[in-house]
């Protein structure tokens, strides 16, 4: 009898005397064996949890300026293309395209980098004189801004008198318990408020040197990106099989659109909403305008919550200087923020992550209960590449059984024949679901 492939291969690995068929066995011992392992990987995790987080932030501390040399060098990366088109073109007409290429991309660099220290420098040059200047005025009108507010209420007796008294009560209750806060608790804690400080001081020079260390490491990140694509890709198909590194490297091309369209687009949207805010409270001339501005265009980086995170302590502030203005501000940012969500930020944004509002408050409030800021303002795209993830693997069964992938089509159904996989419309019938 003529030996088959398996039987051949079967020789060729196990010895001449091994039977193909023992092969499945093997497999399924080895998927047992992985599994075991798994779960002890699993149980050691979790029993060890605080221990491995502990290791996992030193590793993050340690790795912080490189982080953040990725992070800076990930957003210079279009204006580093910038330069380099132009320079490019300007070295091209005289010949020296290839020679000088490697040398056009460290000036590039180098460039996109100054144009980022120029546009912080700039725009801290511009709004911390005036936004100390604010709070220095703030401090001192506030006992002032507060009796004013009380009289204010006392003239326009609105609602009751009840009411009236006790707000005051209550806004008198809050100055004294200030006045006892700053002699019983504030002087008494002096020394541990001077450590608090020490510490804070030390942390913002830690945070500037990793700052300084990240936009080096960013200059050889952009200089160096193809290689690292090259190298990245090089490991994902050595090690995986062609379809799954096709599978790989097609997710982190969908992970890079969801993430630079999100995030580049989200900073300018905020950029331009700061802007808009300036120019209109300037033109009202409401108080805290700069201050306020800043507040407004910083926390609109934050989908959906950022509005609403941003108009509370700004309208606070402006309550204290002038109630009516507190009531135009908050009509001007509910005007603002449907202006943004409905114009301006589909103009920039599009659709880049794909989420619907749903699923975008989702993300935001599982980000921020887990990482923070850095979750509310990541957590978006994050969700959106886990979602893409998903979305992808249920099309792939779907499709193996031979079924449409589009949502619109399952939501009138009502059940799916058992042998054709066809979607059955119309009452849920007893003899569908026993077939």
């Amino acid at each position: 009898m003529k030996e088959t492939e398996k039987e051949k291969k079967a020789k060729q690995y196990f010895g001449p005397d091994s039977d193909w068929n023992i092969r499945p066995y093997l497999a399924v011992g080895l998927i047992f064996f992985i599994v075991f392992c798994c779960c002890i990987l699993v149980v050691c995790i979790l029993f060890r949890f605080e221990a491995i987080k502990n290791g996992i932030n030193i590793f993050l501390s340690i790795a912080q300026p490189i982080i953040v040399g990725l992070a800076l060098g990930y957003l210079l990366n279009p204006v580093m293309m910038f330069f380099e088109r132009f320079l490019l073109k300007a070295v091209d007409a005289r010949g020296g395209k290839n020679k000088f290429r490697r040398l056009i991309r460290t000036v590039s660099s180098i460039l996109a980098v100054l144009v980022f220290i120029l546009i912080i420098a700039t725009l801290l040059s511009m709004v911390i004189p005036q936004v100390s200047a604010n709070i220095m005025s703030l401090m001192d009108n506030l006992p002032g801004q507060i009796n004013t507010l009380i009289r204010n209420m006392n003239e326009w007796q609105f609602g009751s008198h009840e009411i009236t008294n006790m707000i005051e009560t209550n806004l008198m209750t809050l100055v004294e318990f200030m006045e006892d806060w700053l002699k019983n608790s504030l002087l008494p804690q002096t020394k541990d408020y001077v450590t608090s400080v020490t510490n804070g001081v030390i942390n913002i020079l830690v945070a500037f040197k990793n700052v300084v260390i990240g936009l080096i490491v960013s200059i050889y990140a952009m200089c160096e990106k193809e290689n690292f694509e090259g190298q990245s890709k090089k490991i994902i198909f050595a090690i995986l099989p062609s379809r799954a590194a096709n599978q790989v490297i097609q997710l982190f091309h969908t992970s890079n659109i969801v993430f630079g369209g999100f995030i580049k687009g989200k900073l300018l949207d905020s950029l331009i909403i700061g802007i808009i805010a300036y120019i209109v409270l300037t033109i009202i001339k409401m108080p805290y305008g700069l201050l306020v501005s800043v507040i407004v265009g910083v926390t609109n980086i934050i989908p959906f919550f950022g509005p609403f995170i941003g108009a509370i302590p700004s309208a606070f502030l402006i309550l204290l200087e002038d109630p009516l203005y507190a009531v135009y501000f908050v009509i001007f940012v509910f005007i603002l923020q449907q202006v943004d969500g409905n114009i301006i930020g589909p103009k920039i944004l599009g659709d880049s992550t794909g989420l619907s509002s749903f699923w975008v408050m989702f993300a935001i409030l599982v980000g921020s209960g887990m990482f923070g800021v850095m979750g509310m303002l990541l957590g978006c795209p994050v969700f959106a590449v886990i979602y893409y993830l998903v979305q992808k693997t249920i099309h792939y069964f779907l499709r193996k059984k031979k079924m449409p992938v589009k949502t619109d089509v399952y939501i009138e159904a009502t059940g799916v024949e058992p042998d054709s996989n066809r979607l059955w419309y119309g009452k849920y019938a007893d003899d569908m679901v026993n077939k």
